[in-house]
């Protein structure tokens, strides 16, 4: 019978060598985050943004829509997975924070790949339009089952919708865990137009495959 490794930091970071290793950029991204201070925590994890460059390269995207996008470092990642003439969407409410991704966008060379949208998502994500391969989510928890419902249309049929911290620190499994992730992983979890899977990477992601 297989088990769970537990994964202490110090494997953590040997898993972190021995996978795909930031750059000089995305490291100097994630440096200037960490000096917002408790917003740094928003931050999506290394580990996170290497699958999410590999992701999108495996289905071989070349439109992508990201909701919630801080300083642009899970942006980054997207985008160096698409093609060159590919697109990514980034909707988002802060035109500060988003500042810092766009300088660091524009030495990776992805900047041209990315079309920032300065908003509220809430009305942002209605006005999408046309085909998308990839979204990833992390933006305000008590509206992923909108943001899902609204979204998932849009992807196409074995096309990804990824959401993060849906393990909320562990909390989900309490019974005054978060009730705001708790619906959302039910509502995914019995939907037959998906394929489902939640892996314990940083605070958990999400993979939704649509059918």
């Amino acid at each position: 019978m297989g088990h769970q490794v537990p994964v202490t930091e110090e494997l953590h970071d040997y898993m972190l060598a021995h996978g795909m290793p930031l750059d000089e950029i995305a490291t100097e991204l994630r440096a200037e985050t960490e000096q917002l201070g408790s917003p740094a925590g928003m931050l999506t994890t290394a580990d996170q943004a290497g699958l999410l460059t590999t992701l999108t390269r495996l289905i071989g995207a070349r439109r992508a829509v990201e909701i919630g996008t801080f300083t642009g470092f899970s942006a980054l990642a997207i985008s160096r997975g698409l093609p060159d003439d590919g697109e990514l969407i980034c909707l988002d409410v802060s035109d500060e924070w988003t500042s810092i991704g766009r300088k660091y966008w524009e030495r990776a060379g992805v900047a041209d790949r990315i079309d920032l949208r300065i908003g509220d998502a809430h009305e942002s994500v209605t006005k999408l339009d046309g085909s998308f391969d990839l979204a990833f989510v992390d933006a305000d928890k008590d509206w992923y089952v909108k943001y899902y419902e609204t979204v998932l249309p849009l992807i196409r049929p074995n096309g990804l919708l990824l959401f993060d911290n849906t393990l909320a620190g562990g909390r989900v499994i309490n019974a005054d865990g978060p009730a705001d992730r708790k619906e959302f992983n039910a509502h995914v979890a019995r939907d037959v137009r998906v394929d489902v899977i939640m892996l314990g990477i940083g605070d958990g992601l999400t993979l939704v495959r649509k059918k």
